[in-house]
């Protein structure tokens, strides 16, 4: 058996779980709703505040989706609960960032502005021009929306230069010297 599979999750008090009859978990609290179909081996109980989840056999397979589906209902709860943020960092001279009406609009070095379209479920701010934050209910969501921006220019090692995550350390490399 898993043992991130078999750790039973807190439910917080303001956050309610159900299962319907095709396997679809449906999570609601303050900060939104989420659902997700639970696949057929793995079975979700509700017991004195707690979400256990269960697989029927003991296969290989089924023992992986015992842990990925705890995570991921984990992750749900979580989400709507408290949300997902993740911060980026722009780094470099003339390089900014604004949010215009449903788009990023990023001025990275390149000849003509890049629009990034923003998804509806994803809250985007910017500021300082340099600093842009993602925050959202889904996990998922939130990281690849991070990981879409930063990958439009990736921080080169070089001179520094380009988006990366709050907190990010980028291995500099020596340049060319003259001899």
């Amino acid at each position: 058996m898993s043992r991130i599979g078999k750790t039973p999750i807190k439910l917080p008090e303001a956050v309610s779980v159900s299962l319907d009859h095709d396997g679809n978990v449906h999570v609601e609290g303050p900060k939104g709703k989420l659902s997700w179909l639970l696949p057929n081996v793995i079975s979700l109980r509700i017991e004195d505040g707690h979400v256990l989840l269960e697989c029927s056999n003991d296969l290989r397979f089924t023992r992986s989706l015992h842990g990925l589906s705890r995570a991921l209902v984990n992750n749900m709860i979580q989400g709507v609960y408290s949300g997902f943020r993740r911060d980026l960092e722009i780094q470099g001279v003339g390089f900014r960032a604004a949010v215009k009406g449903e788009y990023l609009d990023l001025s990275i070095g390149y000849s003509h502005p890049v629009l990034f379209k923003i998804p509806q479920e994803v809250k985007l701010t910017v500021t300082e021009n340099t600093k842009i934050s993602i925050e959202g209910i889904d996990k998922h969501l939130v990281g690849q929306v991070a990981a879409d921006i930063r990958a439009y220019y990736p921080p080169e090692p070089y001179k520094g230069k380009g988006i990366r995550y709050a907190g990010e350390k980028i291995r500099r490399k020596e340049g060319k010297t003259v001899q």
